[in-house]
């Protein structure tokens, strides 16, 4: 097996592990990260509903032009994320990192959800 799909495989694992542990109801949602190697996508999940509550990324026009693929972006991302949670009323949240190692912009954007006001 060549090294690529090696590494989704294993992302792929550690994807059903976590989804295994967390899961987004009413009163507590799932905050979902995925990181491409250009941006960042956050959605805010109640898994009961199966539906997204808010969402933020680096594609989002009210974060203006700039670099997306750092750490930078993924904090205003955090900030942006969390500020669209509080305005539907969602305070705690549980985080799912998607398989990312939490580490970089992963770890930069939830410093700056909780930052924004998220607890998790």
């Amino acid at each position: 097996m060549d090294r690529q799909k090696t590494k989704q495989l294993r992302r792929r694992r550690r994807v059903a592990s976590i989804r295994r542990k967390v899961e987004g109801t009413p009163s507590k949602p799932r905050l979902v990260v995925y990181r491409s190697l250009k941006h960042m996508y956050v959605q805010v999940i109640d898994d009961l509903a199966g539906a997204t509550i808010v969402s933020a990324s680096t594609r989002d026009t009210s974060l203006g032009a700039g670099a997306t693929g750092n750490v930078g972006a993924a904090q205003q991302v955090g900030k942006l994320i969390a500020e669209r949670a509080k305005e539907k009323g969602v305070e705690t949240v549980q985080f799912d990192r998607g398989g990312f190692r939490y580490h970089g912009r992963v770890k930069a954007l939830a410093d700056a959800a909780r930052e924004g006001g998220l607890k998790f």
